[in-house]
């Protein structure tokens, strides 16, 4: 099963591309993500799974991080369907073949216990997410593509080179060089630290630019800007999990080394930073997609924020790397619904959407208030848990901080939201006949009760799951 999960998308990939039917293509994308969420549920049932003498293993953070996007991916799919299927004159042979791989791809990177092959995975998964972007062959679509790949080429090219540096800290040592992450966190306390200071630099670089942490964010309004919402959906809560977990195993193996609080201060930094930039952009801003893109950065900085805090922030990351995914699902599966009924993501042209797309315009409110952290959804509860852990270690200026950028944000994305949703619904030759359907609205409603359950109680083999990966980190420290 652990091959199956990853040869099994690409198997469906084939078939997609090798179809003649483009309703049936369509189709077949329901399936691969029902298949998925079969193949994830039985992997987390299995206790230890392990292939390949250990280059593929399936450890905490990655049943994590592979549970929450599968279940992301198959409502995802389920949208995705439908809104091929008010498309039928667009060619969809291309997209709907990337759309199975990127799976295939991050499945990969959730079960690669060798730093190589998970470089190979995550830059795999910016490949095959690459040609969605330009699904609606457009000059910025292609403009957007081109940026996401050519930044996303110089972030895993920085990240191999760290790869090797790490490498190296462990030749330099005396000792055989390996990149399997158990070998490395074991043989830790002997590798060189200076060989492994300058690699966790490199990681973080090539792997932060990946999860759009500001500065190196600038491909994420452009691609977010102009994928289709699903498409949207899955660069937010699934590609962006993907270098994150990469960073998460890379801080194991230098916390082992004894460099945690160097790692942490750069982390801490860089997550503040990131928040101040988001907040700055999100001020009038005239984009629904480019704002939900700064959204992104903002919550990358959260994520960081908790890891460079450790303690109890380990456990809000964790949670809230799973909230923030579910919640961005809803938002960008709602945005995707008034695009299609205004024919524009201008906050000029959008307005009243309460009105016109009742459903669609709640969930994108709703979706308002989880993703910034309003009580009872989900990623309230984990904010809460990193300013805790903020406040508890005494660092009172970084959580003041954390929240007075939180409250910003809030402001100025709200002044945006406020404003498509409620007033008279705007006019003019723009507007399609597109409508709330059972199809369209589904999906967002479905992750919408996840992330309110998740406000309110968190499962106990998620929360378990969830302290279990805390205290890898913990005793990485």
């Amino acid at each position: 099963m652990a091959i199956a999960i990853v040869i099994v998308p690409l198997a469906l990939a084939l078939l997609a591309a090798a179809l003649p039917s483009a309703a049936w293509r369509g189709r077949l994308l329901p399936v691969g993500g029902a298949a998925h969420l079969a193949m994830t549920v039985s992997l987390l049932r299995t206790p230890s799974v392990d292939a390949f003498e250990g280059w593929v293993h399936l450890d905490g953070a990655g049943r994590l991080v592979l549970g929450f996007c599968s279940v992301l991916y198959f409502f995802t799919s389920l949208y995705a369907a439908g809104y091929l299927a008010a498309h039928p004159e667009r060619p969809n042979r291309l997209f709907t073949a990337c759309f199975l791989a990127f799976i295939g791809a991050f499945s990969l990177v959730a079960e690669a216990h060798h730093l190589a092959l998970m470089w190979i995975a995550i830059e795999a998964t910016t490949l095959a997410s690459a040609p969605m972007l330009y699904f609606h062959r457009n000059p910025r679509a292609l403009e957007a593509t081109w940026k996401y790949l050519l930044i996303g080429s110089v972030a895993i090219a920085i990240a191999l080179l760290g790869s090797l540096f790490l490498a190296y800290a462990a030749l330099s040592s005396g000792m055989r060089p390996t990149l399997l992450f158990d070998d490395l966190v074991r043989d830790g306390p002997t590798l060189s630290r200076p060989w492994v200071r300058a690699a966790f630099l490199l990681l973080f670089v090539g792997y932060g630019t990946k999860m759009g942490l500001a500065p190196m964010h600038t491909w994420k309004p452009d691609a977010y800007g102009e994928a289709p919402g699903m498409v949207g959906a899955l660069l937010a809560g699934v590609l962006t999990s993907a270098p994150f977990l990469a960073i998460l195993r890379v801080y194991r193996v230098c916390g082992a080394a004894g460099d945690a609080a160097f790692m942490q201060r750069v982390l801490l930094a860089a997550g503040l930073f990131s928040m101040a930039v988001a907040a700055v952009f999100m001020v009038r801003q005239r984009d629904l997609k480019r704002m939900l893109a700064y959204s992104s950065v903002e919550h990358m900085g959260i994520l960081s924020v908790g890891v460079g805090l450790g303690g109890a922030g380990f456990f809000g990351s964790l949670l809230h790397l799973v909230n923030n995914g579910l919640t961005k699902g809803v938002l960008f599966l709602a945005a995707a619904n008034i695009h299609r009924a205004y024919a524009s993501k201008s906050t000029e042209d959008v307005r009243g959407t309460i009105h016109r797309l009742p459903a669609s315009g709640a969930l994108f409110l709703a979706g308002f208030f989880a993703v910034t952290g309003s009580p009872p959804f989900g990623p309230f509860l984990s904010e809460f848990t990193i300013l805790n852990a903020a406040v508890s270690t005494g660092r009172y200026g970084v959580a003041a901080l954390f929240l007075g950028l939180l409250v910003l944000v809030f402001l100025g994305m709200g002044a945006t939201v406020v404003g498509v949703v409620q007033g008279k619904p705007s006019g003019g030759g723009g507007l399609t006949d597109q409508r709330d359907t059972f199809a369209s609205v589904a999906p967002g409603a479905a992750l919408l009760a996840i992330v309110l359950m998740l406000g309110v109680y968190v499962p106990a083999p998620l929360d378990h799951l969830l302290r279990e990966v805390a205290a890898s980190l913990e005793a990485a420290r």
